[in-house]
C-alpha cells in the first residue's frame, strides 16, 4: 500500500474526476447508450469508439454508483501513481485491451458496460507499482486481485450483485483488466530497460 500520501493535487484527481463527470453525464443521456456501448455487431461494422465509450456506461443507477465509488477507493489506495501522463497512456490502453480480449475470447458476449474490468486492471497496476517501490503489501493486494477474478471466473459473480445491477456480471473483464495491467506493467519496465542500457552504451 503506498504509504504517506498527501492531499490530492489538481493532476492527479483529474484522470477520476474526468471518468466520473463523463460516466454521470452519460448516465443523464441514456438515449446514447445504443450508439456508445460495447456492442460486437456494431464493432464487427467498424464503430471502434465503442471499445472505449462501453466502458463509461452502466446498466443502471446501483452498478454505476458502485463502480465511482471503487474508483475513488482506488484513487485513495494509490493516489501519488496519479499525478503524470502515463496513467492516462495506461487507462486507454486497458480500456481496448480489456473490450478486445472481450471481443476475441468472450464470443458469447455481444453487449458490455460498465468501468468493473478498468477498476480491476487499475487495482493491479497501483499493486504492481507498490511492489516496484518495496511496498510488501504491494504483494498482498496482487495476490488478492488475482485470487478474486480467480473464484468469480471459475465459481461465478456474486448472485446479489447480479440481481442489483440487473445483468450479468461479466467477470471476465474484470480478468482481462488484471491481464492487461500484468502485460502493460511488463512491457513499461522493458522500455525503461532498454532505453537505459542505449544511455549506458553511448
Amino acid at each position: 500500500m503506498t504509504k504517506g500520501n498527501s492531499w490530492p493535487t489538481w493532476s492527479q484527481l483529474a484522470l477520476p474526476l474526468s471518468l466520473c463527470f463523463m460516466a454521470l453525464i452519460l448516465a443523464t443521456m441514456p438515449e446514447l447508450k445504443d450508439n456508445l456501448d460495447w456492442s460486437r455487431v456494431d464493432i464487427e461494422q467498424g464503430q471502434y469508439w465503442r471499445l472505449v465509450t462501453g466502458h463509461l456506461l452502466h446498466t443502471n443507477s446501483y452498478h454505476l454508483w458502485m463502480n465511482l465509488g471503487g474508483l475513488w477507493l482506488i484513487f485513495g489506495l494509490h493516489q501519488p501513481y496519479y499525478g503524470d501522463r502515463t496513467i492516462w497512456l495506461v487507462t486507454l490502453a486497458m480500456m481496448l485491451i480489456i473490450s478486445t480480449g472481450i471481443y476475441v475470447w468472450v464470443a458469447d458476449t455481444w453487449r458490455y458496460v460498465g468501468l468493473s474490468g478498468l477498476l480491476h486492471g487499475l487495482f493491479t497496476w497501483g499493486a504492481l507499482l507498490d511492489i516496484k517501490c518495496q511496498w510488501r503489501s504491494g504483494w498482498l493486494l496482487l495476490a488478492g486481485v488475482i485470487a478474486k477474478v480467480s473464484w468469480e471466473n471459475v465459481v461465478g459473480a456474486n448472485a446479489s450483485t447480479t440481481a442489483l445491477i440487473d445483468s450479468r456480471i461479466a467477470v471476465e473483464s474484470h480478468l482481462l483488466g488484471v491481464i492487461a495491467a500484468l502485460v502493460l506493467f511488463l512491457l513499461f519496465q522493458l522500455t525503461n530497460y532498454w532505453r537505459n542500457c542505449r544511455l549506458a552504451n553511448r
